[in-house]
């Protein structure tokens, strides 16, 4: 055995120097990749960002690390008693000795069992509670971005980003940091206790490093493809499923389910492919190093037996058969560490580049914000002028054209004109949902981008063609901002508008469930509750567009007794197709490809024999024909 020394002796410190060349590796490299992303951002920067949720946990995780130290000391101990008691064993022994031994042992293994408990416990307490702190985060800047910014992200997009790859950043602070300092912590403590008790046989197991280098440098490769496969894959799915299950109706009134479901298939058989690739690539690297563990055991056998039998001593240290098993126990807890560190760090890096993508939607600043001196307004009059205004929702394709108007306060004043004119986007604008380019939008004579947007927004009523209701019960839907009103009051903002018509011949009432996007009630009832959310909310200016689209007769007369009704209440702006809804607006403005052609009131426009005189006799001798056909 002794001519084997020198060959232990240089493939020990290769070993020993590939070990940290693996770490070394490991860290450099995770500064220059990403997955499924394009980094731009330093680790550095990431590490930073992600201390401000670890900040306010610092003590939690401060506990863990002390607990974790007790549960370390039993893989660095534990093979020592149990070589101690091989050795007793061989020769007399009083029985309280061993009595003695074991119950060290299983002292020591309760101790770390509790301690296993305790760090997953605190763990996964506090991983929770950074996992809802960001989720919340995340959610209130998507809220605050702009319609504009919204409009260029696929829902399925933003969805990802709020589960998916928070769950990375969540499973990084409650799984791989810790175990990452655990494995290290490990491994540092196994060398340290072989290279006490025999430095040649651990240079000989240090042999063994520079192939688990080797290996896991090709790990790394094909696993980076993996990770970046099956997170493209995850963010394609998801986006996919959100917008066709929005789409549902459409493909089934289009008969093109079976197409759908083919595009879904090839979709699913990718996220499929990326997974089974990276089950390949794990189930290959871990039968290596696995391989690995059993050569050096084989190895430890061999060299440490017949070192045993012959009783070789090099430099004074001998072998012992409890020698033998303690170095049986260390190798198993020493490579086992180093697998898990190359994978953990891979994860490591799945949640760097989940905490990027995070961080990108963070980056995005809203494009609508407030002022720095911007105002209040407790109260306005309703009176709205637009100057010269000029908009664009890309460069330089003008919707707006030197856009000028007044209303005055409490007029009623429909706008009417082609598809595309740019009626919708005028409505849009009052509300600061985009902000124009050139000229100025006025409010009470107070320019609107010095109020505050919550403050601006309070007072208007939106009405919008295509209603929206969340899940929940109508009371809930029709109380959407405020909480501290009673059922009378819900009901009698409902009899004002005719909903009341409605919401009384369900079993419920006002509890009646509502299912997503309110998909159980007609178009025509959806609008009237969202008549009665408006009403209930006292707003000063109302904001209605397209109402009375798409909508049955019968639920049109209550809508159109509802309009008349809400005329009375301040100044009501309103896009309108059917002019018989706008005739007894104060003022009808008609706009053609973003500019005003004429204005006035119904009477003033049909006498003036323009484009609005147009207009009105194509849909007069429209339903007059309708009505002689019927």
């Amino acid at each position: 055995m002794h001519e084997l020394f020198p060959l232990f002796f240089v493939g020990g410190l290769v070993g020993f120097f590939s070990l940290v060349f693996l770490v070394a590796y490991m860290t450099i490299r995770k500064q220059k990749e990403a997955i499924g992303f394009d980094r731009n951002m330093k680790d550095g920067e990431i590490v930073r960002r992600l201390l401000v949720y670890l900040k306010p946990h610092i003590k939690s995780f401060i506990l863990v690390i002390v607990v974790m130290a007790f549960s370390i000391a039993y893989d660095v101990v534990a093979p020592l008693i149990v070589g101690d008691i091989e050795e007793m064993i061989k020769n007399d022994f009083p029985m309280k000795t061993l009595l003695l031994y074991v119950g060290i042992y299983a002292t020591i293994l309760l101790v770390s069992l509790l301690c296993s408990y305790v760090q997953a416990v605190v763990l996964q307490k506090t991983g929770q509670k950074i996992l809802s702190s960001l989720r919340e985060d995340i959610f209130t800047h998507i809220e605050s971005l702009s319609h504009a910014q919204l409009n260029t992200i696929p829902v399925g997009k933003l969805v990802t980003r709020v589960t998916n790859d928070t769950n990375a950043i969540s499973m990084m602070f409650t799984n791989i940091l810790v175990n990452l300092l655990k494995n290290v912590f490990v491994v540092v403590g196994v060398l340290t206790a072989m290279l006490c008790l025999h430095y040649m046989m651990t240079l000989m197991i240090l042999s063994f490093v520079p192939f688990i280098v080797l290996f896991t440098v090709i790990f790394r490769k094909f696993s980076r493809k993996a990770y970046r496969k099956v997170k493209d894959s995850t963010t394609d799915i998801n986006t996919f499923l959100s917008e066709h299950l929005s789409g549902m109706k459409i493909i089934q009134i289009f008969n093109r389910e079976e197409r759908k479901q083919a595009e879904f298939d090839a979709k699913n058989r990718e996220l499929g492919r990326a997974k089974n690739n990276q089950i390949f690539v794990f189930g290959i690297f871990r039968p290596l190093v696995y391989m690995l563990y059993i050569s050096s055991i084989l190895c430890l056998f061999y060299l440490g037996g017949r070192g045993y039998i012959q009783d070789i001593q090099f430099m004074g240290q001998g072998i012992t058969s409890g020698m033998l098993v303690t170095f049986y126990m260390y190798i198993s807890k020493f490579f086992n560490p180093i697998q898990n560190l190359a994978e953990q760090f891979n994860w490591l890096q799945s949640a760097f580049a989940s905490a990027e993508k995070i961080f990108t939607i963070f980056d995005m600043t809203p494009t609508v914000v407030d002022e720095p001196d911007a105002i209040d307004l407790p109260t306005v009059r309703g009176e709205i002028e637009f100057k010269n205004v000029w908009f664009a929702y890309e460069k330089d394709e003008w919707i707006l054209k030197d856009v000028s108007f007044k209303v005055n306060a409490g007029e009623t004043v429909a706008f009417v004109g082609a598809t595309g004119s740019g009626k919708t986007t005028i409505l849009s604008l009052i509300c600061r949902n985009y902000d124009i380019q050139r000229g100025q939008i006025l409010l009470d004579g107070i320019d609107i981008r010095k109020i505050k947007i919550s403050s601006l927004r309070r007072h208007f009523g939106q009405m919008l063609q295509d209603v929206f209701l969340f899940s929940g019960t109508i009371r809930s839907n029709i109380l959407l901002r405020k909480d501290d009103v009673s059922d009378e009051e819900v009901m009698a903002a409902c009899r004002y508008v005719n909903a009341d018509k409605i919401i009384d011949k369900l079993p419920q009432g006002l509890d009646e469930e509502v299912r997503e996007r309110g998909s159980n009630f007609s178009s025509g009832q959806r609008q009237l509750f969202s008549f009665a959310r408006t009403i209930i909310h006292k707003p000063e200016i109302m904001i209605l567009d397209e109402a009375t689209a798409n909508i049955d007769t019968e639920t049109e007369v209550l809508i159109q007794d509802s309009l008349e009704k809400m005329m009375n209440i301040g100044t009501l702006l309103m896009v309108a197709h059917r002019l018989s809804t706008i005739r007894h607006a104060d003022k009808i403005i008609y706009l053609s490809h973003g500019e005003i052609l004429e204005q006035g009131s119904h009477s003033e426009l049909l006498a003036a024999k323009g484009r609005y005189y147009d207009l009105y006799r194509l849909q007069f001798d429209k339903e007059t024909l309708k009505k002689k056909m019927a």
